[in-house]
Order: structure tokens, then C-alpha cells, then sequence
């Protein structure tokens, strides 16, 4: 479902960038710093808030398969794309005089741009512009729309997308806002998150779970076009028993339905 921010929320987007692994489709996750103020030491997709500069004028006129998407899934597209360039050095961008996506010797040219569009010191519109490109956001399926509960004193609408991650970029965290990186099949995501090895919160082990229905990056791909994104919003409630759960619609299509809130409140300390 794609829906305009609600007032309060704080717009924000992030990708399952995938590839075929030996064993099975692998998805690229980074540890977040321990500074940062959410989800600080955590396992994450590459991703980040919607920066004013992805809706300035030019942007979209730069944005492959940007026709008809409302002014709020573009701007979740664009940020997507450009926060996964920022965070782990994959850009999924196309080359305006040849319409191919950028290879690894043109990526490592553009790294220095990583940092200045971070900070907010270039614009990417002007970064596009300056260096000829287009960015490829047909390559982007949705896959997952989250809002935060409305108990927590930090709100975000958060867009999920799944992409193909081009061959020869090699991925890689920022050292920054990331000081880790692994790419990993979503079942031993899950296996370590349960033995206390990892951290990963609530809403990132259920799209963890989710990509983890699919044995290959085609078919992840597939299952996510012929399925209706459910927005999902966790309500705090009661379960049978009298205890507090949270709790997500299970037209959804995640795993569980609901979860005790004391787990979810303590997955943010790892047991080691």
C-alpha cells in the first residue's frame, strides 16, 4: 500500500539488497554504530531518512521508472537508492549515455561523493547531473511498509525494498553511521539473533524472515510483485493470557502475528 506520511512520522527507506549464494539468496546487512540514537549497535538493511534534496527540482527528471509514482514513493525510491550508495558503496544508477548500470571501476571513481552526500554538502540531483547518471529505481520492488508504534517516542514510515545487487559492486559499510557488514542468508540471521550473537530488532527480523520464504534472488523478487504490501503498524495489546504483546496484521504475511513485548523491548541488548 502506498500511502503519504502521516504527520508526526518521519519518512525513511531501505533495501534487501540480495544476491544467489552457493547455499541459497543472501541479503547484505550492516551493524549500525553504537552512537547512533536508533537501533544503535544493530543488524540492518542499508538505509536512512528521506533528505529534503531527494524531492528537489530535477531529481525526478533523473529517476528511471519514476512515471506515475506519487511524490511520496519517489522520494522513498530516491532515498532509498541514494542511502544504500551512502552506507554501503553499492549505487543502483545508469550510466545516461548507455543506459547500463554503473560497473565497479566507475563505482570506485564515484566513492568520494559517499561522504558529501551524506552530510548534505551535494545534493543528488546535482551529483546526477554533474556526473551524468540516472538512478535505477525500476530496479526497486516494494517489499515491506513499516510504521513505528505509536508508543515510542520516535516515529517512522519506513518503506522496504528488495533489489538485485549488481554483480560487481562490492559492498562494503561506511565505517561511519556502520561499523560492520555481512552478507548473510536470512535463516542464520535468525539463528544468530536467537543464540544472542546479533542484534536485530523487531521489524528487521520479520522482513529478515520474510525474504527467507524465498530460496532465490528471482524468486524474492517475483513473490514481492505478486504480493500487496500490507502496511503494518504494531499495536500494543493483551494476549490470551493477560500478557502484553505486540501485535502485527497477519494479512501481512510474516511468520508470527504477534510477540511478547518484553523480547521485543530486550532484543536490543545482544547476550554477547
Amino acid at each position: 500500500m502506498t500511502k503519504p506520511a502521516t504527520s508526526g512520522l518521519i519518512p525513511a527507506a531501505t533495501i534487501l539488497l540480495v544476491r544467489d549464494g552457493a547455499a541459497g539468496i543472501e541479503v547484505f546487512m550492516v551493524v549500525r554504530h553504537h552512537q547512533i540514537d536508533f537501533a544503535s549497535g544493530a543488524l540492518v538493511f542499508p538505509g536512512g531518512k528521506v533528505d529534503p534534496l531527494d524531492r528537489a527540482e530535477g531529481v525526478r527528471g533523473r529517476v528511471d521508472g519514476a512515471d506515475g509514482l506519487d511524490d511520496w514513493e519517489f522520494s522513498m525510491r530516491v532515498a532509498a537508492i541514494r542511502e544504500a550508495f551512502e552506507e554501503s558503496a553499492v549505487l543502483l544508477a545508469r550510466e545516461e549515455r548507455t543506459g547500463k548500470v554503473v560497473d565497479a571501476a566507475r563505482l570506485k571513481a564515484l566513492d568520494p561523493y559517499r561522504d558529501p552526500l551524506n552530510k548534505g554538502e551535494i545534493g543528488i540531483a546535482d551529483f546526477l547531473a554533474k556526473e551524468g547518471l540516472r538512478l535505477a529505481g525500476d530496479m526497486l520492488t516494494p517489499f515491506a511498509h513499516w510504521i513505528t508504534p505509536n508508543m515510542m517516542p520516535k516515529r517512522f514510515d519506513t518503506r522496504f525494498y528488495v533489489a538485485a545487487a549488481p554483480e560487481d559492486h562490492l559492498a562494503v559499510h561506511d565505517g561511519y553511521e556502520s561499523v560492520d557488514s555481512v552478507w548473510i542468508r536470512p535463516e542464520i540471521a535468525l539463528q544468530e539473533a536467537d543464540a544472542g550473537t546479533r542484534t536485530i530488532i523487531f521489524p528487521t527480523r520479520m522482513n529478515v524472515a520474510k525474504l527467507g520464504y524465498s530460496p532465490t534472488v528471482a524468486h524474492a523478487i517475483e513473490a514481492a510483485r505478486a504480493t500487496p504490501v500490507v502496511t503494518v503498524e504494531p499495536v500494543v495489546t493483551k494476549n490470551e493470557a493477560g500478557k502484553p504483546v505486540l501485535r502485527i496484521p497477519a494479512e501481512a504475511g510474516y511468520p508470527v502475528t504477534e510477540e511478547p513485548l518484553e523480547a521485543v523491548a530486550n532484543v536490543s541488548r545482544p547476550k554477547a
